[in-house]
């Protein structure tokens, strides 16, 4: 039998599997689908990592690897829920936990000096940041918004914080001496062989990886920032932000830039508490005490210093000192520097814009503020919008036009910063990137300190890109925009190859263009306001940025999306959505027994993995499970069942419910396949008989603290008690 795997992950998604994958597997099981779950999650990563010393009840398998080879298969129809991409504090959160339930696997060390040290440090490097979406995405992305969705959000618009003139929020970016300025780009004429080196002053050469295999056709880029310069700019917004009397803010990607930006965001921190770290910065980093997990880990670390108390003092004054920082919980006192991975650009930046520029400060209240992306890269994007909302005022999700987006993606295309290509280099001399022959491709000379990257674009991807791009704009008519600017090194390579790949497609009546990405989202806002659409063809950092940008301020979330990844070999990956709010909704879970995430994208995704099911397999079922899909999501969306934002409103739970109501009336209505008409009758009418029972059965949990056994690695049993308290609705979706 066919299957759709749909994947076990982490946080709020979790715990709405467990209320959802129950009605998901009875319903396609009429249609002969069978959904089966890979656990894909955090701790079910580093218990694939570490089965040495696990007991054999412990152990379960890689299946991230098994994923990761099913995406390069036709076969393949992965739906893919979000997954926490872990910053070290994280990590070690989970380390803990599990150890904690009995699972004997290591720490994570920090100073790794011994041989083993370093390999068990290398086994969790694997794992943190961004480790499950390169794995995955075989195929570039087609991320939009249903017209269904984009309806509701005009009938039923979220709240849009004021703009005015006046506002003195802005970004700040280095423009030099950064990733952007320094990067250099070759395009690979055969099939080689690269290493990349570290030759210091003497001569002394240390190979920084090598083996590193190229392909014809592939876009090979190195660029480096200089901290030296890194901390000049800190130093000069930080001043800045305390004279212009706003509150200071970094935005970095900390998760996904796994190795380049937790290092940045230590800098930040350093640079923040410049005096603190002139007169105890000895102790502070002997203690490994150096910022890059940020303010909070510091704090928590001082209490094995002798004179702890004195250096929290220290960090106490020097936050009055600075300027006004940006607050993550102004109620908990927890700030932007508290944790690298409570920041992250692509969600917090256009929340930021949403809510009138502002961000909540010390005082628990909104202010205007400086918003620091130190790499001038992308940063530009988010000045045009702040730009455009001073001028004109905030958007209208009434009237505004969409930008949905195809990006480059497969095949870890432009895997920026999160890799085994990225290097913090402990002295001076030159990088290079070398080839068999010994020719030096790319060469920089650089400082101690200094963070260095390289990133590898296959060819193929790239021709798929460029490929989709035009059948987006083909099958929608929307002006369409290729966001690459000539002035870097990168993206004039990739404008190359897309003017030398366009011509293979008919593109007659099509209206496509190259714009550099600042000048790309001045265009997309001015056709916003217009009420038109523009796709955005980017790369993939820029699709991160873009597919939370824009949803956030059209439709008030980024979790309504469909999110499609047709992949190269001819399956299917379809993904559900951003998981950003996610560690919120289940702190409320567990103090309330109240669980607000929307599984919009959920229902968006399964509809599209059916259709996909269907056109692979000849099940004329499965198509009409996806059809009467997604007309329960119109309905579901219509009547607004979407999950409240407080107590004595349907949860996450109760959404799940009426959509299997919706869902199983149509299909008992449907006149395409009488025997599946004939098994969801009993169902439609027990599920409409039972409205009031099931609602209420649902609600009376909610007001109470629930334990599920953990964050990381929650009991199963307890996690399934808990989010199906209705024995009415278990009842009905059992007997089907």
């Amino acid at each position: 039998m066919a299957k759709i795997i749909y994947t076990h992950t982490d946080e709020a998604p979790l715990l709405a599997t467990h209320s959802l994958l129950p009605i998901i597997s009875a319903f396609a099981g009429t249609a002969g689908v069978e959904i089966e779950t890979r656990d894909i999650s955090l701790a079910g990563r580093i218990i694939a990592e570490f089965p040495q010393k696990l007991t054999d009840e412990q152990r379960i398998g890689d299946a991230l690897a098994e994923l990761g080879g099913l995406a390069t298969t036709p076969e393949a129809n992965i739906i893919k829920l979000p997954n926490i991409s872990a910053s070290v504090p994280q990590l070690k959160a989970a380390i803990a936990e599990l150890q904690a339930k009995g699972y004997d696997i290591p720490d994570y060390p920090d100073e790794a000096e011994t041989v083993e040290d370093q390999h068990t440090r290398a086994r969790y490097d694997k794992i943190k940041g961004s480790a499950v979406n390169p794995v995955l995405r075989e195929g570039n992305s087609d991320r939009r918004a249903p017209l269904s969705v984009k309806e509701y959000a005009r009938k039923n618009p979220h709240s849009m914080g004021a703009w005015t003139p006046e506002s003195k929020t802005n970004v700040a970016t280095m423009g030099q001496n950064d990733f952007f300025s320094n990067e250099k780009s070759v395009i690979i004429e055969a099939d080689d062989v690269l290493r990349i080196e570290h030759v210091n002053a003497a001569g002394d050469v240390k190979v920084l990886k090598e083996k590193l295999k190229v392909l014809p056709g592939e876009v090979v880029d190195g660029t480096f920032i200089s901290v030296a310069k890194l901390d000049e700019f800190l130093a000069a917004q930080i001043q800045r932000a305390k004279d212009e009397d706003v509150l200071f803010s970094v935005h970095l990607k900390a998760t996904m830039m796994k190795v380049s930006d937790p290092i940045i965001f230590g800098h930040v921190v350093r640079a923040f508490f410049a005096d603190v770290f002139a007169k105890y910065g000895t102790e502070l980093l002997d203690a490994g005490l150096d910022g890059n997990n940020g303010l909070g880990a510091i704090l928590d670390g001082l209490g094995e210093l002798p004179n702890g108390e004195e250096i929290r003092r220290a960090f106490e004054q020097g936050i009055k000192d600075g300027p006004r920082l940006a607050m993550v919980n102004s109620n908990k006192g927890i700030t932007n520097l508290h944790v690298p991975s409570d920041v992250i650009v692509d969600a917090s930046m256009p929340a930021m814009i949403r809510t009138s520029g502002h961000m909540w400060g010390p005082d628990g209240a909104e202010h205007d503020t400086l918003a620091v992306i130190p790499d001038s890269s992308y940063a530009g994007i988010y000045q045009a919008v702040i730009d455009d909302c001073r001028a004109n005022g905030a958007y209208d999700p009434v009237t505004m036009g969409s930008v949905p987006n195809v990006g480059l993606m497969a095949q870890k295309a432009e895997e920026y910063g999160s890799h085994d290509k990225t290097f913090e280099l402990a002295e001076a001399g030159t990088v290079r990137v070398v080839n068999q022959a010994g020719d030096v491709l790319i060469q920089h000379d650089v400082e101690a300190g200094d963070i260095w990257r390289a990133c590898q674009t296959k060819d193929i991807p790239i021709r798929d890109w460029v490929k989709l791009a035009v059948s987006r704009a083909r099958a929608t008519g929307d002006k369409t925009v290729f966001w690459l600017d000539e002035n870097r090194a990168h993206d004039a390579n990739l404008i190359a190859k897309v003017k030398a790949y366009m011509p293979e497609h008919d593109t007659t009546g099509l209206d496509i263009e190259i714009l550099a990405p600042y000048e790309a989202t001045k265009l997309s806002v001015e056709r916003i306001r217009q009420g038109l659409n523009t796709i955005s063809v980017t790369g993939n950092v820029l699709r991160d940025y873009n597919t939370d940008l824009f949803p956030i301020l059209e439709l008030g979330t980024s979790a309504k999306m469909l999110s499609i990844v047709p992949l190269l070999n001819g399956g299917g990956l379809f993904e559900t959505g951003a998981g950003g709010s996610a560690p919120k909704h289940v702190q409320q879970l567990l103090e309330e027994n109240y669980l607000r995430w929307d599984s919009l994208g959920e229902f968006l995704a399964l509809a599209a993995s059916f259709e996909h099911f269907a056109n692979v397999n000849g099940n004329d079922k499965a198509r009409v499970l996806s059809e009467t899909l997604d007309k329960a999501t119109g309905t579901f969306l219509l009547e607004n069942k979407s999950p409240g934002r407080r107590l004595g409103t349907i949860d996450n739970r109760g959404s799940h419910f009426y959509l299997a109501l919706y869902w199983a009336e149509e299909l008992a209505a449907q006149t395409a396949d009488a025997e599946l008409a004939a098994a969801f009758a009993p169902l439609a009418a027990t599920l409409r008989a039972n409205e009031q029972t099931i609602v209420d059965e649902l609600l009376a949990v909610q007001g109470t603290p629930v334990d599920i056994g953990g964050y990381y690695r929650p009991d199963e049993a307890l996690t399934y008690r808990v989010m199906r308290p209705s024995a009415t609705l278990n009842a009905a979706i059992d007997a089907l």
